[in-house]
């Protein structure tokens, strides 16, 4: 029986259950249908893999449909996702990457990129890979014109070299740093960027966390968003006296940051501290009004921060193909979500933990206070978090809600939009709420913002009422 494709093809990416879902005989299928589809016959395609155990084999067979169709391949081995990035980027070439970033042991998956590190969705032809991928699966894989080449490149010195370029670090003060690589990518990446295998090494002192290439997880999901897999790092940091910990996901293209307490700074403090330094280094270079990209449920100290530092802030959409695609089409200097994935333009408009992480340490290092107290100057508002909610009848709650918050709530008026899923904003500035379907799963996503947790908290609880009605 053939598999199909889609259940495994996802709005950006790829992602599936190996020996299930995704197989090394559908994965050479959406190999050739990529080269037909981005027109690569006769150009170059990379290709690499995380430390899963499927990996190397997937990345063989996408290189056997791809040569087949006429695209000279070329195999970078372990890497992560954000050097996939690099490579397309300063190679100016198309590439894919087998990972399925922070999901459990039992999947992969592939990120693919056209030349240049621009991305490639459900709507700019990821799609149409998918259904040829499907004919190939029913029919074979028709022979091109020409066999393609295949050769091998190790491009983890020079993705070190670029970020270093980027973010200079040398000037710091001495910081002692704790990694949680989770035994993703990151265990190969930190030690070439951030400490001293193949560069001069930095003022920091690296404490290690997992850094063991395991496709298995051993220790923990390699899923910083979760909390509770976190606490290793946040007991390390206190332990370690350090002044600051990181950690990123599978795939390396997410990192989260801890303070020297112990407690987690909010990706919307991360946004606002990395888009201060881009704004300030882009005036610098002669931009009168740089640009930052935020999505609609990061802080709105954000938007804030970027205003009074003389940036323009736009609000965009959650996912990061819209937010790539923003950063082109407005030629923004950086971009940050809630979720943690960081955009730089210096960086090809794509998303980077690494990078991140390195412009938190330089504004720690080029002060003498703690991040906790750092963190916090960017942290003025009392936020709830994202909460999930079981709904079946999710347009049925978002009514419900709206009904009773608009066109006043509590005496104030409050407005409505719909850029993405729904958000609530009280007229005097006090709080806001955004209401956002998941499109596969029966969850309502409750994300909102307040001036204090008294203010906010009621209004919390009154919609997360509602909405479990």
């Amino acid at each position: 029986m053939t598999i199909d494709l889609s259940s495994s093809f996802k709005a950006y990416d790829v992602r599936g259950i190996v020996g299930d879902t995704i197989t090394a005989e559908t994965v050479e299928a959406v190999g050739a249908a990529f080269v037909d589809v981005a027109e690569l016959a006769g150009k170059t395609v990379l290709i690499g893999g995380d430390m899963r155990p499927s990996s190397p084999e997937f990345a063989k067979a996408f290189g056997k449909g791809a040569r087949a169709r006429g695209a000279n391949v070329v195999y970078l081995g372990l890497i992560s996702t954000d050097e996939l990035y690099y490579a397309c980027g300063v190679e100016n070439a198309a590439g894919v990457t087998f990972t399925a970033s922070h999901n459990p042991a039992e999947y992969n998956g592939m990120k693919m990129s056209l030349a240049g590190a621009v991305p490639i969705s459900s709507e700019t032809g990821l799609f149409d890979v998918r259904d040829l991928a499907q004919r190939y699966l029913a029919d074979g894989i028709p022979a091109g014109d020409t066999q393609g080449t295949e050769q091998e490149e190790d491009i983890l010195k020079g993705y070190a070299e670029f970020l270093r370029s980027l973010v200079d670090l040398s000037g710091s003060r001495p910081l002692k740093v704790v990694v949680d690589a989770g035994n993703g990518m990151a265990g190969l990446t930190t030690p070439a960027v951030l400490g001293d295998t193949i560069l001069p090494a930095l003022p920091l002192t690296i404490e290690p966390l997992y850094f063991e290439l395991d496709g298995t997880f051993p220790n923990h999901p390699a899923n910083p968003l979760e909390s509770e897999n976190l606490r290793d790092l946040q007991k390390a940091v206190v332990e370690h006296g350090a002044d600051i910990g990181i950690a990123f996901d599978g795939d390396a293209d997410r990192c989260f940051v801890i303070d020297e307490k112990g407690e987690p700074v909010s990706p919307s403090a991360v946004t606002a501290m990395v888009a201060r330094r881009e704004i300030a280094r882009a005036k610098a270079a002669g931009e009168e009004t740089p640009v930052v990209i935020h999505n609609l449920i990061t802080s709105r100290a954000v938007p804030e921060l970027i205003e009074h530092d003389g940036g323009r802030a736009v609000r965009t959409r959650v996912g990061h193909s819209f937010i790539k695609a923003q950063m082109a089409a407005e030629n923004a200097v950086f971009g940050g979500e809630h979720s943690a994935h960081y955009y730089f333009r210096d960086f090809y408009n794509a998303d980077t933990g690494m990078l991140a992480a390195m412009h938190v340490l330089a504004a720690l290092g080029e002060q003498d206070g703690p991040l906790s107290e750092l963190g916090a100057e960017y942290e003025p508002y009392f936020s709830s978090g994202e909460i999930n909610s079981k709904v079946e009848d999710k347009a049925g709650a978002v009514a419900r809600v709206k009904a009773e918050l608009t066109p006043e709530y509590n005496g104030v008026a409050v407005t409505m939009d719909e850029l993405d899923g729904t958000t609530f904003t009280a007229a005097d500035g006090s709080w806001w709420v955004n209401l956002r379907p998941s499109n596969t799963e029966p969850f309502l996503r409750f994300n909102g913002e307040g001036v204090d947790e008294a203010t906010f908290a009621p209004v919390r609880d009154r919609v997360l009422e509602i909405v479990r009605a």
